[in-house]
């Protein structure tokens, strides 16, 4: 089935290359975009069977992510993170995936998982209030997955939780004015103190020990995945599709360049910009297959019910944050030989590289410290980290 929907997506690329100036400059994706991916698929790849979805290979839904985000890397990004939450959904309550899905199965779902909100418990759930930045594409969206603390009686935190809130209990903030990543509409979510019943949360715990009480009606082994490598994946996809795309319009661009200094001549013929693809298309090359190597192993053990070694999850977690800073590199060597045209706004060159950069900053990138995590594994040491 992921096939079915690359190709339906292959289709769109021309329009949403198209548009991606317009969604750039209007700080949105447009609403006719997001309604052509729900109609080919892209949002259901991982949402369960049972509520309508395809059940993917996170391989195939990232492939999917990075042909988006060559084009348009707003795009990619929202369609990918928007489109990762149907599987973190499918791990809450049947009750609240029947509250999303049961009447609207193409229902999206944002999130701001940073644990700035606070939970006080009441009777039958929690109360919530708190304020969250960085929600991408959340105008397109009914639900929220938020991240958010227990307090105690004693006023500290006691745990932490992840929060489905629905659409009427909560505002968007239109604040979203950036450098890189413009269309993505990332604005804050604002909470006033609201009744958050008991099976709208999941404890980040939990998760990180690859639990959760939806798997009892969704037991497929998608959905005995780590959060941690296929929701930071989903936040490296579209940097790796943007800096493809860049590498692209960088080889389409430069073949008709004639230098008009330095002694002039053929762009193609400078062996300093020949180096430079080759040094790009080789690190773009090797973040592939390492992603996808650990992606596909982890989902062997997944569907053998085996248990996933921590060694393999420090990997994972390992090779995506090198898997970003690789792109970005590529990015950086491409746009510093591409000369001064790149600078120009809307420059296809320009636009990779913004992105690329303003992707490259979300916590799911954090270089040093997923490395850290991977260096205190291998030295035997205790790792404690939910995202891992």
């Amino acid at each position: 089935m992921g096939n079915e929907v690359l190709e339906s997506v292959r289709a769109l690329l021309p329009a949403i290359a198209e548009r991606a100036q317009t969604t750039d400059e209007s700080r949105q994706v447009p609403e006719k975009t997001i309604r052509e991916l729900v109609d080919a698929g892209v949002f259901r790849m991982l949402q369960p069977r049972r509520y309508g979805g395809l059940e993917c290979d996170p391989v195939d839904f990232y492939e999917v992510v990075r042909a988006i985000s060559a084009v348009c890397c707003s795009t990619g990004w929202v369609a990918s993170v928007l489109g990762v939450h149907p599987w973190q959904l499918a791990l809450f309550d049947r009750q609240a995936q029947d509250e999303v899905w049961g009447e609207d199965q193409d229902t999206l779902v944002s999130s701001a998982y940073a644990p700035v909100g606070r939970l006080t418990p009441v009777d039958g759930g929690y109360r919530l209030s708190g304020r969250w930045s960085f929600s991408s594409g959340c105008g397109h969206a009914g639900w929220a997955l938020l991240g958010a603390l227990v307090v105690g009686a004693q006023g500290r935190p006691v745990d932490f939780m992840t929060v489905l809130v629905p659409r009427c209990d909560y505002r968007i903030e239109d604040v979203w004015d950036v450098v890189g990543l413009r269309g993505t509409a990332s604005n804050d979510i604002v909470v006033e103190p609201v009744f958050v019943p008991a099976h709208r949360v999941i404890r980040n715990y939990e998760q990180a020990q690859l639990k959760g009480p939806g798997q009892k009606v969704n037991p497929g082994p998608l959905y005995r995945l780590p959060f941690a490598a296929v929701f930071t994946s989903a936040i490296t996809a579209p940097v790796i599709g943007a800096v493809a795309g860049g590498y692209d319009s960088y080889i389409s661009l430069m073949k008709e360049r004639v230098r008009l200094s330095l002694g002039g001549g053929k762009f193609v013929e400078d062996p300093f910009a020949q180096v430079a693809i080759a040094r790009a298309a080789s690190d773009l090359d090797a973040t592939l297959l390492q992603m996808d190597r650990n992606l596909r192993e982890l989902s062997a053990l997944a569907a053998e019910g085996r248990e996933i070694p921590v060694e393999l999850r420090l990997r994972t977690r390992r090779d995506q944050v090198r898997g970003t800073e690789r792109a970005v590199a590529a990015m950086d060597l491409l746009f510093k030989t591409a000369g001064g045209n790149s600078l120009r706004r809307g420059n296809p060159i320009e636009r990779a590289w913004r992105d690329a950069h303003a992707g490259s900053v979300h916590v799911a990138n954090d270089v040093e410290r997923a490395l850290a995590m991977y260096g205190r594994g291998a030295f035997g040491l205790t790792v404690e980290d939910n995202l891992v």
